[in-house]
């Protein structure tokens, strides 16, 4: 953060080059045929949290994970037949498939927003593809822009948004389709989440009928909705400078005595963002009912964990 972006060419060191800083948990934008995607290892939760910093992201929604073929695909989720025949027919290609998660997926729980399913993606495309070899593992990859800008389809558009902010641009020309993928729910019946560079004729055609719609107001599973409102069975308060003897305290800072979890000691709001659904659900277990959480400074990422937090402790219908 804060030096300048290498230019890398899509050839053999540069892949390498690309592959390498992906492993040391930095920020390295790719094309593929839809846009130009930001990668970072989808194992590491602080890489992944820096894509929210870097993107200047409100809030922690699902990214989709991008990964070489569908045989890499199924370590991370579970495809029933439908999804299976959708892979068949449009992978590689602008068709992302939102499914269970599998429990020891070893995925970073900010890459699903901490929701049950993920959504994965066997890009199209030569520097793509070459890319997820050489890196030989899951890649989470939102469109490589600031949040709320137009989508980047060259080398130039992410670096006229993103110079400085992220480690590398593998450059590979113009993206194909110009459009986002097409992102289709198959944790119940096929469902379209997202329309996108794949048209929703062809995915009826294939699957033999037509597609659900997810109803407005449904939790989303998926990049391109509403961010997910995550509860906890506990009731949560907020900025909790004093603890009641009945509340877990989940800390943030070294200010935080007394807390069992806390997000991150040293106030690191890259670490505390990694560590934010795993340690909720964590505290969810071990409270008696009630949780309270330390102030969270609304700087830089901690805009999205407060907008998260906020999410969880609202009131229940």
């Amino acid at each position: 953060m804060g030096s300048v972006t290498e230019r890398l060419d899509p050839f053999s060191d540069g892949l390498d080059r690309a592959a390498d800083l992906l492993q040391q948990g930095r920020l390295v934008a790719f094309p593929t045929e839809t846009v130009y995607g930001l990668g970072a290892d989808a194992r590491q939760g602080a890489a992944v949290a820096r894509i929210f910093e870097a993107k200047g992201r409100p809030r922690f929604n699902p990214l989709i994970v991008h990964v070489a073929d569908l045989d890499t695909a199924l370590r991370y989720g579970r495809f029933d037949t439908d999804a299976l025949a959708l892979a068949d027919a449009f992978w590689p290609g602008p068709l992302t498939l939102v499914v269970p998660l599998r429990p020891d997926a070893g995925l970073s729980p900010l890459v699903s927003a901490g929701l049950e399913t993920v959504g994965l993606r066997v890009p199209r495309g030569d520097v793509a593809q070459a890319l997820l070899h050489r890196f030989d593992g899951p890649i989470a990859a939102p469109s490589a822009n600031p949040s709320g800008k137009i989508s980047p389809t060259q080398a130039e558009h992410v670096l006229e948004g993103l110079d400085g902010r992220i480690a590398a641009v593998l450059a590979g020309g113009a993206a194909e389709v110009g459009l986002e993928s097409t992102i289709i729910g198959c944790f119940d019946h096929p469902r379209l989440l997202r329309p996108g560079g794949l048209p929703t004729e062809a995915i009826e055609a294939a699957l033999g009928r037509p597609l659900a719609h997810a109803p407005v107001g449904e939790t989303p599973n998926a990049p391109g909705q509403l961010a997910s409102h995550y509860a906890p069975d506990a009731s949560v308060r907020l900025n909790a400078e004093v603890v009641a003897p009945d509340e877990f305290l989940l800390g943030f800072g070294p200010d935080a005595t007394g807390a069992a979890l806390n997000l991150s000691v040293s106030g690191d709001l890259v670490e505390a963002a990694a560590n934010l659904f795993d340690y909720l659900r964590r505290a969810d277990l071990l409270a008696r009912g009630r949780i309270a959480v330390s102030p969270i400074p609304e700087t830089g990422l901690g805009r999205a964990i407060n907008d998260r937090l906020t999410r969880a402790a609202a009131p229940r219908p």
